[in-house]
């Protein structure tokens, strides 16, 4: 095996990343890693806390040799979405054979099990997904309900299992991998290594233990997130810097501790006004709101009711928080309406493969010869300088892609606004290479 495939955010990279891309190349015995990454938003609606360039370059230092953007559209899709995606573009390259993730569970065969269980979807399991839905679950919810329904009713000695697998966040994305590779018949052979360390939603820092991405990006969040005023040229106050690095330190990886340094944090209230706006602009014009991705009527119902209550983004998920609809649920379907993706892009994208196309944020130079099979075998264009790209990328790929340049330019404006720097211009931004 040549190389081994990562699905990732690194939002924001820390040692628990590079443990993992360690184990990936060790299990597999790849010589070579290729990090499939969110581009300028996250799968759990925001915007990612640090740019993906500098993302990418925490990776390739922390032994990835090829990093590639994840078209932004599913970046920031449910985790059904967001999963096919990612498997649709390390299968599309043509040189990938293996997707390494991290789960609670650590053994593949369980996890194959679910995914298989999903991949092709029952009458039944859809029946009792549809009446728990009807009793107020969410839609994950009701998902982990039907599957244990349809398991105790044929395996009792299984239930301990299959309650640990379905009540799990990393668990559930690795079936969401499986259950991808199963249905797009990917040669991609599916390895999973145990999660170490704190789990995805804890938001402890505990000295020996590994914290996870959420927690790390609350410190960030809370002390440079939310005030521009009195930086200095990397981004941070002296006093600040000293303060945040001697918390985090411990979790990162010493050798991207400069690159910390660097970093522009944004969170999610740095979009608050330009979300209003939009949300301005589309009821001026009459627009439907459910008819952008992820949002229902009812929420979009609730969302019009609103409208004219400006408390920010974390203000707006409040008002619109219901049992049947999870916060990140609303996020994301705010964040759709931000970026202007609609259920008509979404299924036009879902058509076309998740993934399209192939652009190349990153590389370690001893990577060139996978870069060379990557060329050779790669079922979709590899697009490595943006400013030509429209020569060899048509149709709803170059749609897709437009939508990621959009992305890019309305994170990159909020950075410059928050930090009073310059806004990059995406097509003429140079890869990373190490």
């Amino acid at each position: 095996m040549d190389t081994v495939g990562i699905i990732a955010e690194y939002n924001p990279f820390h040692s628990g990343h590079r443990f993992h891309i360690q184990q990936a190349k060790a299990r597999t015995g790849a010589r070579y890693c290729v990090a499939a990454i969110s581009g300028s938003f996250v799968q759990r609606g925001g915007p990612a806390i640090y740019d993906k360039y500098l993302r990418t370059r925490m990776a390739l230092t922390c032994g990835a040799d090829l990093v590639v953007e994840l078209p932004s559209l599913f970046a920031t899709g449910s985790a059904e979405d967001f999963a096919a995606c990612g498997v649709a573009l390390l299968s599309g390259l043509g040189a990938v054979d293996a997707l390494c993730f991290g789960s609670e569970e650590g053994a593949i065969e369980p996890i194959l099990q679910a995914a298989s269980l999903l991949a092709d979807e029952s009458p039944q399991l859809s029946a009792l997904m549809k009446e728990y839905i009807r009793q107020g679950a969410s839609w994950p919810q009701a998902r982990n309900r039907a599957l244990l329904a349809l398991v105790q009713a044929s395996s009792q000695e299984h239930i301990q299992l299959w309650n640990r697998l379905l009540g799990s966040p990393n668990n559930l994305l690795g079936i969401e991998y499986c259950k991808a590779i199963l249905r797009q018949k990917s040669s991609l052979t599916p390895v999973t290594i145990k999660r170490q360390g704190s789990g995805y939603l804890e938001k402890g820092l505990e000295e020996g233990r590994q914290a996870s991405a959420s927690a790390l990006r609350e410190i960030l969040e809370r002390q440079e997130g939310c005030f521009p005023e009195g930086r200095g040229e990397d981004g941070l106050k002296p006093a600040e810097d000293r303060d945040i690095l001697s918390q985090l330190s411990p979790h990162i990886p010493a050798e991207i501790l400069p690159l910390y340094r660097q970093g522009r944090p944004l969170c999610l209230d740095d979009f608050s006004l330009l979300l209003h706006y939009a949300l301005l602009s589309l009821d001026r014009e009459g627009k439907d709101l459910s008819l952008y991705e992820g949002m229902s009527q009812e929420l979009a119902g609730r969302l019009k009711n609103h409208l004219l209550d400006f408390t920010g983004w974390e203000g707006r998920i409040s008002q619109l928080k219901t049992r049947q609809y999870t916060y990140t649920r609303i996020s994301r379907s705010l964040l759709h309406i931000l970026l202007g993706m609609t259920k008509e892009d979404a299924a036009k994208a879902r058509e076309a493969g998740f993934a399209p196309y192939a652009r190349v944020l990153g590389f370690r130079r001893e990577a060139a010869p996978l870069l060379t099979q990557i060329k050779k075998k790669s079922a979709i264009p590899l697009i490595t300088k943006m400013a030509d790209c429209e020569r060899y990328v048509q149709g709803q790929a170059l749609a897709m892609l437009r939508q990621d340049v959009y992305a890019a330019h309305l994170r990159q404006g909020a950075e410059a606004l928050r930090y009073q720097t310059a806004v990059r211009n995406e097509y003429t931004q140079p890869l990373c290479i190490l």
